[in-house]
């Protein structure tokens, strides 16, 4: 009976030590919140993530027809009707062109990646416009517009250079229609025959923060972007890429017909990049070929995943002194338990600390250190042994190394956690596998009488 009150006490001590590691879980989310503030921080002065899309033709027009209408009165009577609207063409070809310079910015403690983007768009409009709906009406076409989206125009660096139809034009603020920011101009109106064809091309530097896409919104779409950002982040469309030590080279060739850019457009000009710039949470762009500069150790995120194991490691630790009091007959307290556990549950509040000021393989190393040369130190007195207090701080060395395995190794994560617990199971089993419990339960209450 009491070898089952002390498992149960060692049970018990487990879950206890839930608690600081919950709070510590606590503390490295709100960390992660102030980073979250640092990001908008220096997005709202640099440029947010930046959604680039265009060129896109737009052509107003007002339709004259002459109507009988039937007055209250019974008589009918001829009266002129107008009805405007547009038109909105997408190019028959579109080729986007740039490089992602990427950068970094400070804000306290935290370091927010971003970027650059010097670009050119070339476009080819060639449409042919519909004959008005009836026959009888008279049509009187506007000027039409060419519409660009930018979805932070705070991070356009200078004017950008903009040629139509080999004409230099000065941009305007806005897409020109609905609502949505960006840039457009002003063409001259198309002539009787109901035909435009249109060569653009715009270059520009816009700026940005960790992450950047572009809309394919022509029929056929050449999209390319290169970097010397060595971890990018491919979303949307798979493109063909080349990634090495110097950085990325990426190429996107679709057609409309694989994407639904155009008909979403149709539904809403502005894409949502009116609440990209409002700085909401970013959200990768439906059918946008995207990037995004990642970080490939990011602390808060790697240190979040560690406590993920703390209660692991807390079970395994306390699996082991339960061992040694009863193989080797040693009476440990439970306040001995719990400050050995808190020990354990301060290496990950001391974790993320760390990893704010160095590297985060150093900061892992750093603190392991210093946990387990105090546990170590501890149990030498506790195990009234310096050799059994040495192997059991070297049990724990070898599971911190195994856990900086699984924190590094993030897709073989679930392969070697498994392997790992298998392992240790195996261990425990083969310990103890000549042990009578019976008999060892009997004789651990006849000592403590």
């Amino acid at each position: 009976m009491r070898l089952w009150l002390k498992i149960l006490m060692v049970a018990g001590m487990t879950l206890a030590i839930l608690v600081p590691l919950l709070l510590i879980r606590g503390t490295i989310q709100e960390r992660q919140a102030y980073r979250h503030e640092a990001v908008r921080d220096i997005a709202a002065n640099f440029g947010g993530h930046q959604v680039f899309g265009g060129p896109v033709l737009v052509v107003p027009y007002t339709e004259t027809v002459e109507a009988e209408v039937v007055q209250d009165d019974g008589e009918s009577r001829r009266v002129v009707q107008r009805r405007t609207g547009s038109w909105t063409f997408f190019p028959e070809s579109l080729s986007i062109d740039g490089t992602l310079l990427p950068d970094t910015r400070r804000r306290g403690l935290h370091e927010v990646r971003v970027y650059q983007w010097d670009g050119a768009a070339v476009a080819r409009f060639d449409v042919q416009l519909p004959p008005p709906e009836d026959a009888a009406a008279s049509r009187e076409l506007g000027r039409p517009w060419l519409s660009y989206g930018i979805a932070d125009v705070r991070g356009l660096r200078g004017t950008p250079r903009l040629l139509a139809g080999g004409v230099a034009m000065t941009p305007l603020q806005g897409i020109g229609h609905a609502d949505g920011p960006g840039l457009h101009v002003r063409l001259d109106a198309p002539g009787d025959g109901g035909r435009i064809v249109l060569d653009t091309r715009i270059e520009l530097q816009l700026r940005g923060t960790e992450a950047f896409a572009m809309m394919p919104y022509g029929r056929n779409n050449d999209l390319r972007l290169a970097s010397s950002w060595p971890h990018p982040k491919f979303e949307g469309v798979s493109p063909q890429h080349d990634m090495d030590g110097s950085g990325f080279r990426a190429r996107w060739q679709l057609a409309s017909v694989a994407s639904n850019a155009q008909r979403r457009y149709l539904q809403q000009p502005s894409l949502g990049l009116s609440e990209v710039a409002a700085g909401q949470a970013w959200a990768p762009q439906p059918d946008a070929v995207s990037v995004s500069l990642v970080d490939p150790v990011n602390p808060y995120l790697q240190a979040e995943r560690a406590t993920k194991y703390g209660l692991l490691f807390v079970l395994l630790t306390f699996v082991g002194f339960f061992m040694f009091e009863l193989l080797k007959r040693l009476p440990i307290h439970p306040i001995q338990y719990a400050l050995v556990g808190l020990a354990i549950a301060i290496f990950f509040l001391l974790l993320v600390s760390l990893s704010e000021h160095v590297a985060f393989g150093l900061a892992y190393l750093g603190a392991a250190v210093a946990c387990i040369g105090l546990i170590a130190f501890y149990l030498s007195a506790v195990l009234r042994s310096t050799a059994r207090g040495l192997g059991f701080a070297a049990i724990l060395a070898a599971l911190y190394a195994a856990l900086y395995g699984l924190l590094v190794s993030e897709d073989n994560a679930l392969v070697l956690g498994a392997g790992l617990l298998f392992l240790i199971l195996s261990a425990i089993m083969v310990a103890t596998r000549k042990v009578d419990w019976y008999q060892l339960s009997a004789r651990t209450a006849a000592a403590r009488d």
